[in-house]
Parts: structure tokens; sequence; C-alpha cells
């Protein structure tokens, strides 16, 4: 991506801001607000679509061109929504819906295209503050007539059911008609998408689709605006009724405008799906473009209030942690829990929409620290898919959950079975069968979330649930041998270059920390809440004696850990197998394990991501730090970073060190797999997990955030070039923000809430803090000196 100032006009407009006039909002003017697209380069049309992708958590739209291209991909998802692809071995993918931003336009019959004609100008801007698709174009025709062009999309923040689309065209040096075509459906014979994978129907403004059980409404509307009274303006309907058509006449110097909005129901939360998107777009014409398109900035403006994080002295991690925040935000419905967020949102096809560990992990830190209720949201997708975690267990032959690897909207494994590796092999997928530390992954993610919000009411109704179920399957799992331990066979951990393997050290660990965390429910909930706790414990046919039978599991697991070296043994056998140059390797062209053959690889110590080094990550409090140092210095030479949820990971762990060069290095890393598209793999859609884990980079690497029962506690370490670190979390009802410095740290509590909380610096000094005041605490040579209230 390349930045630039905007906010002037494009050549041959002199005098006014066309922009700001004749498009219903203005661009946001700061540029380290604007990811920038400046040109046109046909073969990165899919990254491109997939970098500058608008959503809002229910509907998706790609950045593709209006017009489309021999290489749009102009895709639409609806959250939740999937459907079989033909290849069944492929399993439930999001339904692709009609694209609502297609359009055309013809100067006296002369359709504009980037691919014919000279392009004088052309860029896509991408407003993160404000949710905005720009496009600004300047074509010159075969005929001479150059033309201006500017559209503005988004997908409404403020009504999550609308998709709105504004279209302004000046005709610079020319007097002639000027046509603007829609297609209906998927009429766009330029797409990829040759056939829709959804039956469609249509009528006057109205398209109806299906994607197996759930019926689809797109309900569209118009509001054409024509030139001074020397123009006029029409729309009818082509024969074939396939397109609509709206014509003007116009002079030189003269400007058209047409708003097209789609709003959008399905039978999922609508009974009568297509009367309900009839009703709502005619609420919105009534209300106006511009009313819906302020009250869609609006929203952005609240939530960027607390989710912004600001860099003073580094303008490129600046831009990449508000890129971050910006498709985290998007991604996301607080209102379904019945939908969670795929690896690559709502931004691509890759990996059909399915729901993994990402989003527990990587991404759920992110919504519980800015947007409780949005984590809420997606831990209740989690329990309402219990039932098929359960099933899958029941089927392995375990007792309790065991969640899919892959799921999608009913919790149901949906794996596929085999893949084609790069060099054309095909290979089995062993994770659906194997990689079962996503049930401790989840129960991880609801003892998080009641630890910065303590919402007990979701204990009671569905964490306490999660937490149980996820431990019987953990006590079943575990084979008590003759020399008194607990061992898990046969799984793939994190690494995944290694299968089958036995005693994986992050999933015994995460094993035991469930099984623990789920006798702490139990113990918390008779406590707190005695009479739910007793229809909980009903429910769920509890036993008297399970939860100190998920203590004794849990101290027999076998951990890995050499206190001779301080490491965990990544798994039985690991210390015993072949040293491989990995660091050499990773600026290969091909991936480390098609560089020594599948076989090698798993006779290797390369490992495909962090794994030992993801447990640091989450659960550092167990340890002293020189266990963590020891590991990442053995595990990080290891690392190939196969996978894009890496290198965020060990810029969090390498920060919290102090190592902050290292850190700095992985932070850029995992900052350019969408920016940069430095894995060759954007086009597929942004990487959601990359994205949550950078956001976790600076706020619990940086600022070495820590949660705690009773309040919070820091460790910062700024990176090179930071002078400067700010930013918001939430913790039970109260919104602190931090300010860390080079040797100071602050904490400003806002609130209404009269209860005091804990303020500490790890391992240093600590104050309770109370609403509406500011801590400051000063670096006094290498320790920290004692926390005061700050003046104003």
């Amino acid at each position: 991506m390349r930045d630039r100032e905007i906010g002037q006009n494009l050549s041959g407009v002199a005098g006014q801001d066309v922009m700001a006039i004749d498009l219903p909002m203005a661009l946001f003017s700061d540029p380290e607000w604007q990811m920038i697209e400046e040109g046109f380069n046909l073969v990165r049309e899919h990254e491109v679509e997939s970098i500058f992708a608008l959503a809002n958590g229910y509907l998706g739209t790609r950045a593709s061109l209006e017009e489309g291209s021999r290489l749009s991909q102009p895709d639409t998802f609806a959250a939740g929504i999937y459907i079989n692809e033909p290849a069944a071995e492929l399993g439930p993918s999001l339904a692709r819906l009609p694209d609502c931003a297609h359009l055309e336009i013809a100067i006296a019959d002369e359709l504009l295209s980037l691919e014919t004609g000279k392009v004088l100008e052309h860029r896509r801007i991408l407003d993160l503050r404000q949710g905005l698709l720009w496009r600004e174009w300047r074509q010159q025709d075969s005929m001479g007539r150059i033309s201006q062009v500017r559209f503005l999309r988004l997908a409404s923040l403020a009504d999550r059911h609308v998709i709105i689309q504004s279209v302004v065209i000046k005709a610079e040096n020319y007097s002639e008609r000027v046509e603007l075509f829609a297609p209906f459906g998927n009429a766009d014979a330029r797409s990829e998408q040759k056939a829709p994978l959804v039956s469609s129907a249509y009528d006057p403004a109205m398209v109806t689709v299906r994607a197996g059980k759930t019926s689809i409404a797109i309900a569209k509307g118009w509001v054409p605006q024509p030139p001074s009274n020397r123009g006029s303006a029409g729309e009818d309907r082509l024969s074939d009724h396939t397109k609509e058509r709206w014509s003007w006449e116009v002079g030189p110097g003269e400007a058209v405008r047409l708003d097209r909005v789609a709003a959008v129901y399905t039978s999922r939360d609508a009974e009568d799906p297509t009367n309900a998107a009839r009703l709502h777009l005619a609420e919105i014409l009534d209300r106006g473009v511009s009313a819906l398109v302020r009250a869609h900035v609006d929203a952005w403006r609240v939530h960027w209030s607390i989710a912004d994080i600001q860099i003073l002295g580094d303008d490129e991690a600046q831009r990449a942690l508000r890129f971050a925040a910006y498709h985290l935000m998007a991604a996301a419905n607080p209102a379904d829990e019945h939908v969670s967020i795929g690896a690559r949102g709502l931004t691509g096809r890759a990996y059909g929409g399915h729901i993994f560990w990402d989003t527990e992990i990587y991404m759920l830190p992110f919504y519980l620290l800015t947007d409780p209720p949005t984590a809420r949201t997606l831990l209740m997708y989690r329990y309402h898919t219990l039932d098929a975690a359960r099933r899958k267990a029941k089927a392995h032959g375990y007792e309790g959950a065991l969640y899919a690897w892959e799921s999608a909207d009913t919790g149901e494994e949906t794996t596929p079975r085999t893949t084609v590796a790069p060099d054309g092999r095909i290979v089995s997928i062993l994770t659906s069968e194997q990689e079962h530390h996503v049930s401790a992954d989840v129960a991880y993610a609801v003892w998080q979330y009641w630890l910065v919000t303590g919402d007990e009411d979701f204990m009671v109704d569905a964490g306490g649930d999660i937490l149980i179920e996820t431990a019987r399957f953990w006590a079943s799992r575990a084979q008590m041998d003759a020399d008194g331990c607990a061992h898990i066979r046969g799984v793939i951990g994190p690494d995944e270059y290694h299968e089958a393997v036995d005693d994986n050290a992050y999933t015994n660990m995460m094993a035991r920390w469930n099984l623990n965390r789920a006798a702490d429910a139990v113990s918390l909930l008779k406590h707190e809440r005695p009479a739910d706790w007793e229809q909980q414990s009903k429910r769920l046919a509890l036993a008297a004696d399970e939860p100190a039978a998920w203590r004794r599991v849990a101290a027999a697991l076998v951990t890995g850990f050499h206190p001779d070296s301080g490491l965990f043994e990544q798994f039985q056998g690991y210390f015993e197998l072949e040293p491989v140059d990995v660091v050499s390797h990773r600026n290969c062209a091909m991936p480390i394990d098609l560089c020594l053959g599948p076989e090698r690889t798993r006779l290797s110590k390369a490992i495909k991501q962090a794994d030992v080094i993801t447990l640091s990550a989450l659960l550092w409090d167990e340890w002293p730090d020189a266990v963590h140092q020891a590991n990442f210095d053995y595990y990080e030479p290891q690392a190939a970073h196969g996978s894009s949820l890496s290198p965020a990971l060990h810029a969090l762990v390498a920060a919290r060190l102090g190592r902050v060069e290292h850190a700095l290095d992985y932070f850029r890393q995992g900052a350019e797999i969408d920016l940069a598209n430095n894995m060759g793999n954007a086009a597929g859609g942004v990487h959601m997990a990359a994205l949550g884990g950078l956001w976790q980079a600076a706020v619990f690497g940086v600022a070495g955030l820590r949660i705690r029962e009773d309040g919070i506690a820091l460790d910062p370490h700024l990176l090179p070039g930071w002078t400067e670190m700010s930013c918001s979390v939430r913790w039970r009802g109260r919104i602190l923000r931090l300010v860390i410095g080079v040797d100071t740290v602050e904490v400003g509590i806002e609130t209404q809430d009269s209860g005091e909380l804990k303020i500490a610096i790890v391992d240093g000094p600590f104050c309770f803090g109370h609403p509406g005041r500011r801590y400051i605490v000063e670096r006094e040579g290498l320790a920290w000196g004692a926390w005061k209230e700050a003046d104003g």
C-alpha cells in the first residue's frame, strides 16, 4: 500500500471540492486513517479486493471494481449463511450473494473500463476511521471524452441490513448521454462466479435467493440526481429483465449522482425476509441516504473511541494497528449468537468461512477488552454448538464435548478430508481427528471473559456448561499409565508439521488448565449462585466427585517440562529429532515442508508455527520469566512461520521478555501478511487471526497488560522508535485509558462505578484506583517509583 495526502480534487475540477459537495460524506482528512491503492494492476485485484473489503458483521462485500474486470471477484457474504460446495468433500462454505455494487457506466454507448481507453487517474481509498470505501477515477475514452467518476460504498454499522453505494460522474469536456447499468442478481458475466451458488428469483426492485434451507431477500432502491434544469434522468427495465438503467443528458462541467441502497434480510432473522427487506428499504429511502451515511460514520466514531491504539514515533505500526482494528470491528455482529468469525472474516472465500480456534485465542481478546457484548456473543456461538461438540466426542469414544476443528453454522465438523499440496500431492487432513486442543482453547476464552467482565449470568447460562463439558472430555481423553502419569496420545499440536504425537506440551498444559478452571467454576457457582447452581448441576448430571477427579487428572498429566533446562519438550521425543537450519529457509519461495519433503520434515525439529511459545503467551503467570526466556530462545529458531498465526505471538512474547528488536521484527512481519501480502494468499481474504494477534502484541506485549480478578497489571516494553503508546480497555464496567511512555505509565479510569480496582506494575508498585481519576507512575533508575494521582 502507498499513502499520500487525500482531500484535493482530481485535476480538471477547478474551484470546488466535488467529493464534499456531491457525495453524501467527505473523506476523513487525516492520512494516518487511510489505506490507498494508487493506479490499477489487474493481477493484484483479488488481493486489493480483500484488503479494502467492507463488512459489518452481518454483511461483507469485497472491494471489487464496480464495472468489473477480467479478474474481478465481487463476492458479497451474509454471516452464518452456508451452502455445500459442488465438491462435497470441501464441506459447507459461505454462500456468495448477488453483487449489489456492480454498476457499468456508458458515455454515448461506450462503456468506461480501466482495461480500455486511457486511465488518467485512478485510486481506491479505504477510510478506516469512517468505514468507507472511496474510489476516484479519471478516464479518457476512445473519442477523447474525459469523465471524472467518484464512488463511495459502505456496509452500514448503524443498520447492519444495509449496503449503500453512491456515484458521481462529471463530464469534463463533452455534452453527451450518460447511462448507468446495474445487473440484477448474478448477471455479471465478467465475474469469476460463472454460475451462482444460490438459486434466484426476481420481481421489481427485489432479488430473492436461496442458500440451502435459508432464504435471502435483497430489496434494491435508488435515488438519481440529474444535473441542473438542462438535464433529465430516467430509469427503466431492459427487456430481458436482467438490468436496471438510468440515463441523463449532461454538458461540460456538469455532474450527475446516483445513490443505490440494498436492504438484506434472511430467514434466519425474519419469518418473511422479502417483506422485511421491502419495508426496511422504504424506511431508509424515507429517511434519506445522507442521514444513514451519517449514522454509519457516527457508529464507527463510537467504536473507535475505545478500539484505537495510538503510536507515536512509528507511522507504519500506527497504520497497521488501525487496519487490524478496522477489520476486527467489521467482522463481528453482537446481535447474533449463532454466528462466529471465520478465518478470513467476511472478506474472501478462503477456508469457506469456517471457524477455527483462531476466534477464541487470537481474535476474542480484542472484543473482550474493547466490546465485551460482542465477546459474549462469540462465546454463545460455542454454547449453541455444544451439542455438536458432544456428538463429536461421543463419536470418537470420549465423554463431554470435543469441538470441531473447523465448524460452520451447526458446529458439526466441516474440515475437508484432503487437500492438494503445492507440489500436486493429495494430502490427507488429519486435524479434525487429532487437533483436539480446540476444546481447551474455547474453555480458555470462557474463563478470560469471566475474569474481565465478572458476568456470572453467562457462567450460569452457558459458560459453566462449556467448562464442565470440555473438562469431561479431557478427563476421558487422558490415559492413566502404571507409572501414575496421565498421557494424551495421538494428537496434533499447533505446530501441525508433526502428526499423531504423544503428550504435546501445549495440548496437555491447556487440558490441565481446562480441568482446573472447570473445577474452580463449580466452586464459584456453588458459592455465588447456589440456587442457580443446583439447577445447572442437575441439567448437566454432574456427579459430586467429578471436580475432584478432574483435579487428579490435571495433576497427573505429563507436561514435558525439564526442570534442569527450563524447557518444555514440544512432544514426547521432540528433542531427539533431526536439527535443521530453519532460519535459512525462512526467505525461500517454498515452505520448508516442501523444501525438506514431508517425511524429513516430520523427523526434524522444524515447526510450522508457535506451539510452546503460544503456551507462554496464554499462561505467562504459570512460570517465572526465566522459563519463558529459555523456551523462546530454544523454539524461536525452529519456527518456520508457515502459518499467519505465528509472527504476532512471537512479537508478543518477545516484547514481554524485553527483546524489543525481535518483537519489532515480528510485529512488522505480522503486519505485512496482508498489507504487503508476504504470504502470497491475501486474495482469499484478510487473515483475521493475524490481525487479532497484532492487537495482542501491542496490548499484551508492548503494554504488558495482565488481566487479574482484582484489576490489571502492566509490564511495559516500548518497541524501538515508539515514544508513546496509548490505548483503552474495558474491565468490569470500567473504561481504562492507558498511556505508556518511555519512563512513565498513566492509567485513567472513566466510569460511574464507585468501586475501586487494583492497578499494578508487574512485580512492582500498585495502587487502588477510583472512578474519574488518573494515576501515574515513573521509572526511577532501574525500578519504578510509587503510583501518584495525576494532576488535572
